[in-house]
């Protein structure tokens, strides 16, 4: 079963309106049920490897992040099946790093968890992160990133990789960072995280199916 992903004010509108005129009202799709479980359940993850910002060949690394939310079952195509409701970016005495100095970088949640396409056989959903907005610091330089970052959950290890592509993710202001950072940039955002219910061992699943 595959669903095309699109950011979600896209799709309630250009696409959406673009489709119905093309399908007519008799050819709706019916939504996607999208089962998680355990649901609603508390949530933390834990980065596996370093997580990486880059910005023009400037590769700004974390080796420690973690995140935490809630996440539930929903129908729809696409489906926010998660909130991010903090992020954290590196750990003291493990700050992140770049050529430039090291990073700070501050999250405003919630950031969401949004499932596109699920394939049963591998047990895998692909969608992406959206509502992504961090403040990133580097010396005097200062810059803000918004979007989504594409990625993917699997089942069997709880493993929620991220890695945008071009044009997801954009510099929308920078002071102090000259043609480093200049606004319009286009990051790519790269890492996985380890995800469980608050508290246990239990890694959720996400299963999306058709009614």
């Amino acid at each position: 079963m595959k669903k095309t992903i699109r950011n979600v004010a896209v799709v309630t509108g250009t696409a959406t309106a673009a489709f119905l005129l093309a399908a007519g009202p008799a050819s709706a799709v019916p939504s996607t049920v999208w089962t998680v479980n355990p649901s609603p359940a508390a949530f933390t993850a834990t980065n596996s490897g370093n997580i990486v910002l880059s910005v023009n060949g400037i590769a700004m690394t974390c080796t420690k992040s973690g995140a935490s939310g809630s996440m539930a079952s929903a129908t729809g195509n696409p489906a926010t099946v998660a909130s991010i409701s903090a992020i954290n970016f590196g750990a003291t005495g493990f700050p992140c790093t770049s050529v430039l100095g090291n990073v700070t970088t501050v999250a405003t949640t919630p950031w969401t968890v949004v499932a596109q396409d699920y394939t049963a056989a591998t047990g895998v959903t692909k969608g992406y992160i959206g509502n992504v907005d961090a403040k990133v610091t580097v010396g005097a330089c200062v810059f803000r990133v918004t979007g989504k970052a594409s990625g993917t959950y699997t089942n069997s290890t709880g493993k929620l990789a991220v890695s945008s592509v071009s044009g997801e993710l954009n510099v929308v202001s920078s002071t102090n960072c000259g043609s480093a950072v200049p606004v319009g940039a286009k990051p790519i955002f790269t890492g996985a995280y380890l995800v469980k219910k608050t508290g246990t061992t239990v890694i959720p699943t996400i299963v999306g199916s058709n009614p």
